[in-house]
């Protein structure tokens, strides 16, 4: 057998088993059983992951996007939609998939701004009339009730509406702005779990349904932003990757949950103001968005080595041996107490101390040793 014959013969293999599953599969749906698959139909390596931003958003899995209000998460995803439909190699250092396809921006809020932000990209960018046709860009601008089997049926119309009459491709990216809104469309309350995980099942039903796309929801930090997310902290568990977005002239983007990637900062960027023109009064037309100045470097920079007292040093290594599923506040403490660090005021103080110099970090409840 030549090489080329043997590699058709692999082809027609992995072929035919791949009909061979959709039979099975088919069959299970027909008995009204689940789908079982042996330990020896898998693969020796996991299974490439369909990157749409390399090391950062695949196919298949679920991001979080959080800041304070005003914090440019919402801008940060215009910018994305952006880059990625313009084809855009790299998106702030991570290289980009030329094969994102649709991306569906559903602005639950202020979908004007979602609109006059993209349409400020298209204008710095200069595209023509002919290249504007060619983004595979769409924003729904309605509520979307994702706690409801209905709301799943609605969404997958408007997708299927989408790639049958103006994009003959499968849905990449799948944008929901905000999460709160996600919760409270059907009168749900983003501090229950139980509310929370019925928006995260329908958010479910839909990659499975549309091949997979990234879903990346867009959400609020609480009035203490130091402890992540608003709302019920049971989206930890239901998102592959937590971006929190945070600083004043120049924002930092970080990593506070991954499945399978380091945490701690992304990249740095800064916002700047576009201006469309003037109004009838002679006032400028404008809109924030992600200035294109690389200022990442400005995250790189460590400071020099902090200088830390005895019972620091103590207190950083309960933090350190408890590894990435870090501490709570209450166990570090009982910790601190059976080594001889009794006060709680003198625990406090101590606490404090180690964040203020960066070198320990607390996110809902927990602290963890800081990456950056």
């Amino acid at each position: 057998m030549t090489v080329s014959e043997a590699t058709m013969d692999r082809a027609w293999r992995v072929i035919e088993d791949a009909r061979l599953d959709q039979e099975a599969e088919a069959a299970d749906r027909k008995a009204g059983r689940y789908t079982v698959k042996p330990i020896w139909k898998l693969s020796a390596k996991p299974p490439r992951k369909d990157w749409i931003v390399k090391g950062l958003l695949a196919r298949g899995e679920t991001s979080a996007w959080i800041a304070p209000p005003g914090g440019m998460k919402s801008a940060l995803m215009a910018d994305l939609s952006f880059a990625l439909s313009n084809g855009a190699e790299h998106w702030h250092g991570f290289k980009t998939s030329k094969s994102t396809a649709l991306i569906v921006y559903f602005a639950l809020e202020r979908a004007d701004l979602v609109r006059r932000r993209l349409l400020a990209h298209i204008e710095r960018a200069g595209l023509s009339p002919e290249d504007i046709g060619e983004l595979p860009i769409f924003v729904v601008a309605d509520m979307v009730d994702l706690a409801t089997p209905a709301a799943v049926t609605k969404v997958a119309r408007t997708l299927e509406h989408i790639s049958e009459d103006f994009w003959s491709d499968r849905p990449g990216l799948l944008i929901f702005d905000t999460f709160a809104k996600l919760v409270a469309a059907g009168g749900g309350d983003e501090d229950r779990a139980k509310d929370q995980g019925l928006v995260f099942t329908n958010v479910q039903r839909i990659k499975d349904r549309f091949g997979a796309p990234h879903v990346a929801l867009v959400g609020h930090t609480g009035k203490d932003e130091t402890r992540g997310s608003r709302g019920s902290n049971a989206i930890l568990g239901d998102v592959d990757v937590m971006v929190t977005i945070a600083g004043s002239e120049v924002k930092t983007a970080t990593v506070v949950k991954a499945n399978d990637m380091p945490e701690g900062p992304l990249f740095s960027f800064k916002s700047i103001v576009h201006e469309f023109g003037l109004d009838e009064d002679g006032d400028p037309i404008t809109v924030n968005i992600v200035s294109p100045e690389d200022v990442s470097a400005q995250v790189a920079a460590k400071p020099a080595e902090p200088r830390l007292t005895e019972n620091q040093r103590v207190m950083f290594r309960l933090v350190h041996d408890a590894g990435p599923a870090g501490v709570a506040t209450e166990d570090w403490s009982n910790q601190a107490r059976a080594i001889g660090i009794e006060k709680k005021q003198r625990q406090y103080e101590l606490r404090m101390a180690l964040k203020d110099k960066g070198l320990v970090r607390e996110y809902n409840g927990r602290w963890f040793v800081s990456n950056g």
